[in-house]
């Protein structure tokens, strides 16, 4: 949040600054730190946008609205400055992706001023992804304010849209334009961007969002203690930090329940040992099973055959059971290729990803541990 502070100043200034990227597991907190970056800049003033993309939408629909909300709030409250913007962002928005579009890409945005045509509708989406941010920035520059668009699972935007991306988010930086986008996404997120535009790794800055240390996990559960007058004994807190592996979700989780069993302060080991078994029903419910119900039979083998594959010895250190897709393949007893089918769906689904060639792991901490306790 401190370095988000030094970007929104540097680009309320016209300073060159880099856009900026969150990534880490699902469970450490990607999405409420984008709610709170958003936060920022809306108390600087800027107008602000939100959007979580997905594999089977175009970008065109969602960042018009998130674009759409953003420059409403920059032109607050004289919304006349703002009718020509307006007016490109229908025309981007209204633009079809072409004869066979899906009926949800046709679609027309609540902005009550005529499209301007001739911009931003060109069909192709770098073209005109670039002339539709380069507006709003212009109208940014002139009201002396900024515009920042929030991107979550930004890993799920389709390739030519996160090439239009970068693409726009390169040509505002080259013109020193009071625009940037922040993403939040799984950790193969950075290699996506790369893969798209070898510069993109001078377009965003990479923040990785992991496990909290054990100072950090202590004081996420004492704190909120010590202001309703309880405490945690020592053993206590080192007993937290060994069951929830210092991740934000499962830290959550275990403090609730613990706080609710236990009958008095300070709480101890003792109540922290009581409490972690419906802790694990409700993770087993709520965190991984709602997760591995969403899959197919055939996926939900390629889920255990990974946990299988993963060495059980390493979850510490490895909490996402990174392996070798032949491995996976050697547990089941098939080709790889044969396999490709479910591996990707699982990819789609974002219960996994690949971090490297040729490797996969889950998405979520602990999931193959989970999967092992299952049988």
């Amino acid at each position: 949040m401190r370095a988000f502070e030094v970007v929104l100043e540097r680009v309320a200034r016209g300073r060159p600054e880099r856009s900026l990227v969150l990534t880490g597991l699902r469970g450490v907190g990607k999405t409420v730190l984008l709610n709170a970056l958003r936060g920022q800049a809306v108390r600087k003033g800027w107008g602000t946008g939100k959007f979580e993309a997905r594999p089977d939408q175009s970008l065109r629909r969602p960042l018009a609205s998130a674009l759409h909300q953003a420059v409403r709030e920059l032109a607050h409250p004289e919304p006349d400055q703002a009718e020509h913007v307006l007016g490109v962002i229908r025309s981007f928005a209204e633009r079809q992706a072409g004869p066979d579009a899906k009926l949800r890409e046709r679609w027309s945005p609540g902005i009550d001023v005529p499209a301007v045509r001739g911009r931003a509708d060109s069909g192709d989406i770098e073209i005109d992804l670039v002339e539709l941010m380069n507006d709003v920035g212009g109208l940014a520059a002139d009201l002396g304010k900024g515009v920042a668009v929030f991107v979550d699972e930004m890993q799920d935007l389709g390739a030519d849209d996160v090439s239009a991306l970068c693409a726009a988010c390169h040509e505002v930086s080259q013109s020193s334009l009071p625009v940037i986008v922040v993403g939040a996404g799984l950790p193969h997120l950075p290699a996506v961007l790369s893969a798209s535009k070898s510069y993109s790794e001078r377009l965003f800055s990479y923040q990785r969002i992991d496990r909290l240390t054990r100072a950090e996990a202590d004081r996420a559960l004492t704190a909120p203690a010590a202001d309703e007058d309880a405490a945690y004994d020592e053993a206590a807190l080192a007993a937290m930090y060994d069951a929830t592996g210092g991740y934000p979700y499962f830290i959550q989780a275990y403090g609730k329940t613990v706080w609710d069993l236990a009958p008095h302060p300070p709480i101890t080991a003792a109540d922290v040992a009581v409490a972690a078994p419906e802790a694990e029903r409700e993770l087993a419910v709520g965190f991984f099973g709602s997760r591995y119900d969403r899959a197919t039979p055939g996926e939900r083998d390629y889920l255990r055959a990974m946990a299988d594959a993963a060495d059980p010895d390493a979850d510490l250190h490895d909490p996402v059971g990174s392996v070798a897709t032949a491995d996976v393949a050697g547990v089941l007893g098939k080709k790889p290729q044969s396999l490709s089918p479910a591996r990707d769906s699982l990819l789609k689904k974002g219960l996994i990803y690949s971090g490297e060639r040729g490797r996969i792991a889950f998405t979520v901490p602990h999931f193959g541990k989970y999967l092992r306790a299952q049988g």
